[in-house]
């Protein structure tokens, strides 16, 4: 990190004004070079910015933030000019003249990272708030980068350490007299409690994940039914072809949509029934596994022709719904499973429609809603406690007669969790996470 980096902070494109944002050990002399001198630190000074031939690139605000109080906590300096795509190009070959480099994906945050100014958990907190589409993406990122789920990690890791203490006390010490006897023993306890807390906190039906990544539902049912009408509905838009011609959807066409808050992923499959051809029975096969994979089955029936069948009954889940279409056409009523509501509806003419928008951005709501635990949000997090959580189980069958292995087992389980948030550094995992940033953080 003993280079300088830089980099445009604000959008890229036209605009009014843009923001360039340097970081490192020659952001001083840089800021010198182009500005005249140093603004008083951490209040804008109006500056005119010139080139190392002396050739004005434009009267600009400038800043300077002195390490270690800056957000990657070496000296910063911003250049907020103004937003013409020469302007600040001009400011980049200046920047470039004076030793700096552009910086990569995710540089800025990595830096702020590795000098302590915030954990794993809260950089990858910023990078959701930055992407946050929706109100509750946002309010879950800020809980994130304001340490919510750092807090917890740490807080579990700290038990674990004095867990560890004590058995490593009965292995090393077991004849010493200031050492109480079943040291070991008396670990189960709070063994138990954290085993307890990381299973709660794994239960949480991915409900971090779907606010983050979108609420995935897909809608199956026969050739025909009128899968893609009802996609084309709930997209407002024609995102799928309709045709009387059975099979006319061969793969996936997915939409993306905000519904009561959330972001939601809408994906119309091949109809379900015995393929034709080797294209149809491949569109078949993705549609199965989309079903398999989704929060949210929404099985369309054509009710003028189908009743609900046992093959397509088996895909259904509790909370999956039922849309008995052309009900215009047909009283056929349908007796869905249990825990599976069942709407009748007419998607051609939009008959009950309403009701079934209105019970599913419920439903969505209902599970994504906010909760006072701290959510999972990626797989990455997922992945990691349940790796500590194993441990844990482990560690706690074999702690009344082998605390030696128990203690290898809580040893783990605190390596899992200083992965969550950076304390045990992983290369490669440091490399994808801030490979995910915008350039310019």
């Amino acid at each position: 990190m003993d280079d300088t980096i830089f980099a445009l902070a604000s959008g890229a494109g036209r605009a009014g004004i843009a923001v360039v944002r340097a970081s490192g050990p020659l952001c001083a002399p840089a800021l010198e070079a182009l500005a005249g001198s140093l603004p008083v630190p951490r209040l804008a000074g109006l500056r005119a910015l010139k080139s190392a031939d002396g050739a004005l690139i434009d009267r600009a605000l400038v800043l300077w933030f002195p390490a270690p109080a800056s957000f990657t906590g070496e000296d910063v300096a911003e250049f907020h000019i103004h937003g013409g795509l020469a302007v600040i190009a001009a400011l980049s070959d200046a920047l470039m003249a004076q030793g700096l480099r552009p910086a990569g994906p995710g540089e800025f945050t990595r830096r702020a990272f590795e000098r302590g100014r915030l954990d794993l958990t809260e950089a990858e907190g910023l990078a959701d708030l930055i992407d946050a589409e929706t109100e509750a993406q946002r309010a879950q990122a800020l809980a994130q980068m304001g340490g919510a789920l750092s807090g917890l990690y740490a807080g579990w890791r700290d038990q674990l350490i004095d867990i560890l203490s004590s058995i490593e006390g009965e292995i090393d010490f077991p004849d010493e007299e200031d050492v109480p006897e079943n040291l070991a023993a008396r670990a189960g306890p709070p063994l138990d409690g954290l085993i307890d807390a990381l299973e709660s906190h794994l239960a949480d039906g991915r409900r971090g994940e779907q606010v983050r990544e979108g609420f995935t539902i897909a809608i199956i049912g026969a050739p025909n039914a009128g899968k893609s009408s009802l996609l084309n509905h709930l997209a407002r838009r024609e995102a799928a072809i309709v045709s009387d011609i059975p099979g006319t959807t061969r793969d996936v066409v997915e939409v993306r949509d905000i519904r009561a808050g959330f972001v939601v992923l809408f994906a119309d499959t091949a109809g379900l029934r015995e393929a034709a051809d080797a294209i149809e029975a491949e569109g078949v096969k993705r549609a199965l596994a989309r079903a398999e994979g989704a929060d949210l089955r929404c099985l369309v029936l054509d009710v003028s022709r189908e009743t609900l069948s046992a093959e397509s009954a088996h895909l259904l889940r509790p909370g999956d719904v039922v849309l008995a279409n052309k009900a215009d056409l047909s009283d056929r009523s349908i007796a869905a499973p249990e825990g599976v509501r069942s709407f009748a509806v007419s998607v051609r003419s939009g008959a009950g429609l309403g009701v079934f928008e209105a019970w599913l951005d419920g439903e969505i709501t209902r599970r994504l809603g906010a909760r006072e635990a701290v959510p999972l949000s990626r797989v990455r997090h997922r992945q990691l406690v349940e790796r500590a959580l194993e441990s844990l189980v482990e560690a706690r069958h074999r702690l009344a007669t082998r605390p030696e292995l128990a203690g290898a087992e809580v040893n783990r389980a605190i390596r899992a969790l200083g992965e969550l948030t950076g304390a045990v550094s992983v290369e490669d995992v440091l490399d994808r996470v801030f490979s995910q940033f915008c350039i310019g953080k």
